[in-house]
């Protein structure tokens, strides 16, 4: 049998740092502490005298409290008996989803976990419930260091052959190019087949639980009433079986109704190597039809926004669909990547640029998830790290205001490019760099146009302060995921950019930062000017460079982050698995 053990207190308590955000009024009092779910009390160490053994515990409560356990609580009231059992079928295939996830991390992880759970090591409860939070044995909010085990988790998950190189695979497709379409697909497995690489499709490889989710897909659209959710469920279904998603986005694009469901393969962040394989989640979510009409009116500038970037027009994009539907969702249920660490606040899909380019994309905000984490986490964070009477500016709206114009920056800027002649993709071009400057392009690009609306009298500009400040506490909540995972890094570069530009400095007697408004919004402008470049040029190595020099932390961003292991780093909600 594998021995568990967890690893050092050291590296457990340097855990305590990670996000992937409004109105929390949905969200119940209080949060459950950790402890009141997983009784370690009840398996507490034989010898209490044991000094290795209850620093081993000790770190492992730390580790788990990082996580605020939130029961989630929805008002859905509004719902109809059909659209519950939609639901509930859907929901089904959300724990569908996990199940591949959690392969898609490590084809070992169901052996493991078995292994946890016949073992008799100390603490046994609180690290079974450590691996189900995670999806495996890595600690999401420490750069995926083991804390059972010490196998480290390859930096392509289980999408590659563990022991297959960056060199292997790339020498691989030089040697075959008639494979390079199949091994960069975001729906292939690349596995070994004797000294040969061979890349095995989605439908293939995870059949076990695709033909049982596509049965339940199309059970859920045979009871709705809804056109449009019943031909994205039927499509959606099919593409499970074939990988040929195009259809199925397009429909879900055209989805109208209270029940909004994302469902299938969409992020990378998960291959660490490429940055090209897909992990399967579920987004169960239901709109507020009054919250996401008053939102809907930011899609209409769009095309506006993408005309005002700071840079040349050959760094503009208008080829995109601009149509980009804008929903307020609360939500009921989630699966797959979405379960596991850090959670979503809001999401912008899909991500294949033949629709964004056809339709654009659908943002879609989470409302009781970014509440719950406005009033756990960021709120209680600005006292630590801005001065008094600037930390007394935060408000939630801002927070939600930031997070849906993130989610629009992501259809702004270069998409498909041009590059020696060929057409290709940023996406295609920065490989696993790609989610890094991305998510760090959306913050500061979503806060550019917040600015820009201000200007435009869409936004009270006499609030221009009180967002700002929302901003810069936000890029310390991100950091702490760490800065290896796409938001960390992607707030660093930042943090690091604006302290170059001067834009804010630290008070040695207050031991916080205090802003300079007018040269951090300059610096905003600046910002996005330059890594729409980055992006835009496609160049692997300029944008390595980038990184390398500004995604980094200094000594006071290393203290402030430090001093925060009193609030939680994110939530775990917990959500109804039937209605």
């Amino acid at each position: 049998m594998r021995k568990f053990v967890a690893v050092s207190l050291i590296a457990l308590l340097a855990a305590c740092s990670a996000e992937k955000d409004e109105s929390a009024d949905q969200v119940s009092e209080p949060v459950i502490n950790a402890m009141e779910v997983v009784d370690v009390n009840a398996e507490l160490l034989a010898d209490e005298n044991d000094e290795a053994a209850v620093a081993e515990l000790e770190a492992l409560r730390a580790m788990r409290d990082q996580f605020a356990i939130v029961d989630m609580n929805p008002d859905i009231s509004f719902l109809n008996d059909k659209e519950r059992a939609v639901i509930n079928k859907l929901n089904q295939v959300g724990e569908l989803m996990s199940e591949i996830y959690l392969r898609q991390r490590s084809e070992q992880n169901p052996a493991w976990r078995a292994e946890i759970v016949e073992s008799d090591i100390p603490n046994k409860k609180l690290v079974l419930d450590l691996f189900d939070l995670h999806f495996g044995p890595w600690d999401t909010l420490d750069h995926n260091k083991p804390f059972s085990g010490d196998t480290p988790m390859p930096d392509g998950a289980a999408f590659y052959p563990v022991d297959m190189t960056r060199e292997e695979f790339e020498n691989w497709i030089e040697a075959h190019p008639e494979d390079k379409d199949a091994f960069t697909s975001g729906y292939t497995v690349i596995r070994r087949d004797g000294d040969s690489l061979v890349a095995i499709p989605y439908a293939q490889h995870y059949r076990e639980w695709l033909e049982p989710a596509a049965a339940l897909m199309r059970e859920a659209a045979e009871i709705t009433v809804n056109e449009s959710l019943k031909k994205f469920l039927t499509l959606r279904a099919e593409s499970f079986l074939t990988d040929d998603y195009f259809e199925s986005e397009m429909a879900w694009m055209d989805l109208n109704g209270p029940i909004e469901a994302a469902i299938g393969p969409y992020e990378v962040y998960t291959d660490r190597l490429f940055g090209y394989k897909t992990a399967y989640e579920a987004f169960i979510t239901v709109k507020n039809p009054e919250e996401s009409a008053a939102l809907a009116k930011y899609k209409d500038f769009l095309r506006d926004m993408e005309a005002n970037l700071p840079v040349e027009e050959s760094y503009k994009n208008f080829k995109r669909g601009f149509e980009s539907p804008i929903a307020a969702a609360y939500q009921v249920h989630g699966g797959g990547d979405n379960v596991p660490g850090v959670q979503t606040i809001a999401f912008n899909l899909p991500n294949d640029e033949r629709v964004r380019e056809a339709k654009g994309a659908k943002k879609v905000v989470l409302n009781n998830v970014l509440g719950a984490k406005f009033d756990r986490i960021l709120n209680p964070m600005a006292e630590a790290v801005l001065v008094n009477e600037q930390a007394a500016l935060l408000v939630k709206k801002y927070m939600a205001g930031e997070t849906l114009f993130h989610e629009l920056a992501h259809s702004l800027g270069p998409g498909s490019i041009t590059k020696d002649g060929e057409e290709t993709t940023v996406s295609a071009e920065l490989k696993e760099l790609y989610t890094q400057t991305e998510e760090g392009k959306a913050d500061v690009m979503g806060a550019y146009n917040i600015l820009y609306m201000m200007e435009r009298g869409e936004m009270p500009i006499a609030e221009k302060e009180s967002f700002l400040a929302t901003y810069f506490v936000g890029l310390f909540r991100a950091m702490r995921f760490g800065i290896n995972e796409a938001h960390g890094k992607g707030a660093a570069f930042q943090y690091s950019y604006f302290k170059e530009a001067g834009a804010f400095e630290w008070d040695r007697d207050a031991e916080k930062f205090r802003l300079d408004f007018v040269k951090l919004e300059q610096a905003i402008t600046d910002l996005t000017r330059d890594i729409v470049i980055v992006q835009g040029d496609g160049d692997y190595d300029n944008a390595k460079a980038f990184l390398d020099e500004y995604a980094t932390l200094d000594a006071n961003a290393e203290r402030i982050i430090a001093s925060l292991t009193y609030l939680p780093v994110d939530i775990q909600p917990v959500y109804a698995s039937e209605l």
